[in-house]
Order: C-alpha cells, then sequence, then structure tokens
C-alpha cells in the first residue's frame, strides 16, 4: 500500500502545486536559485485533495498531541489548511502574522489564545524554517505552551533541521523533498539524467545553480 509520504507527494506533483524545472531553475526572493518551486495553496482548489492532505494532518495531531487545545496556522500560506484541520478536530483556531499589525491592536496572533493553551503549529511548507520558527516564538511570547508543528511538505534542508532542533520543536510533515524526487522520477516527471541534479540541490541550495 501506498504511504502518505508517496500519495502527498504524487498529489502536488498531478495538480502542479510542485513544479520540477532543472534546466531552467527558479530564482527565489531570497536570490537562492531552485529546480523546484512549490506552491501548496493549488491544493485548496482540488476537493478531494484537500481533504485528504488536511484529514491526514489531523489524524498525526490526534495521535502525536491528544491534549491539544488549540490550532495554530501561520499566515499566509496555511491559514486555510490550518482552520480546515481545527474544523475536523473541533479545536479552536488562530493565526499568526509574520509581524504585528501596524494598525489597531497590534496584534500578532488572531484570536483568542489564552495565556497557556496547548497549541500545534500547522504550516503549508517547510524552506529554511524561520519564518516557521518565527510563529512559534510569537505563540511562546504570548505565553501558549506549543507542543509541535504539521506541515504539508518541507524541503528537507540541513539547515531547517537544524534549526527545529535547536529551537526543541517537533516537525513532522506529511512529505518532503527526498521522496518527492523519488515519486516524481518513477512517474516518469524527472529523467534519469537530472536525478543526480536534483539530489545535489538540497544539500547545497545557496550555492546551487551559480
Amino acid at each position: 500500500m501506498e504511504s502518505v509520504e508517496k500519495k502527498v507527494a504524487g498529489a502536488l506533483l498531478d495538480i502542479k502545486a510542485v513544479l520540477l524545472r532543472p534546466e531552467e531553475p527558479f530564482v527565489w526572493a531570497s536570490g537562492w536559485h531552485s529546480p523546484i518551486y512549490c506552491d501548496n495553496r493549488r491544493i485548496l482548489s482540488y476537493p478531494e485533495i484537500r481533504e485528504n492532505v488536511c484529514r491526514w494532518m489531523a489524524d498525526i495531531i490526534r495521535e502525536k498531541y491528544p491534549d491539544v487545545e488549540v490550532i495554530a496556522g501561520v499566515a499566509t500560506g496555511a491559514i486555510a489548511h490550518g482552520f480546515l484541520v481545527a474544523h475536523i478536530l473541533g479545536k479552536p483556531f488562530v493565526y499568526v502574522r509574520p509581524k504585528p499589525k501596524d494598525h489597531g491592536t497590534g496584534s500578532q496572533i488572531e484570536g483568542i489564545l489564552e495565556p497557556g493553551a496547548k497549541v500545534v503549529v500547522v504550516e503549508d511548507l517547510i524552506s529554511t524554517g524561520m519564518s516557521s520558527l518565527a510563529a512559534v516564538h510569537a505563540l511562546a511570547q504570548a505565553e501558549a505552551n506549543v507542543l509541535g508543528m504539521v506541515a504539508i511538505f518541507s524541503y528537507n534542508f540541513n539547515k531547517s533541521r537544524k534549526a527545529f532542533e535547536d529551537a526543541n520543536v517537533e516537525l513532522t510533515t506529511l512529505s518532503n523533498y527526498d521522496t518527492l524526487i523519488e515519486v516524481a522520477h518513477d512517474r516518469g516527471y524527472v529523467k534519469d539524467a537530472d536525478l543526480e541534479v536534483l539530489k545535489e540541490w538540497r544539500y547545497s541550495p545557496s550555492t546551487w545553480g551559480r
């Protein structure tokens, strides 16, 4: 039976939430050259895939964090996914802005979050992990008890793994770059000649393609 990791990877490829272009790399805002572009917001336009992805995240949370009290989504990409997961679990939902509002109440966390609340963070994509961990920090500053984070996809960078370890934040993802490349190759999305190039990128993304 196909694993959830492979099912998610296959779905992302099928709906073009992930594009692989080793011969004509994308350029990220950071200036990094990348053979992959990932936009998990496309999942929201496919009801069956959307339901499966959110149900699988909810299943992980039920199993690993049975005493969770609040689900927090990371703005903006994970607001919709986080809300749907919270709905499945019947839990309150909040979301975390990248920075406090510069108007009104100046809130960074939108919704009701009581001090000491046990929170699981939902994220759509983990790259370096910095923005995801910034959301965890904001929740901790608000006196929440962050139990862990569940994300749809991770690039599996060494930098991000170390960042989560250093922050003592448990991260669980539905799928990851290594599984995606394997599935892409098996399904003919990736040529044999490009396989090693794609594998190399994950180990040195800041200098790859320069």
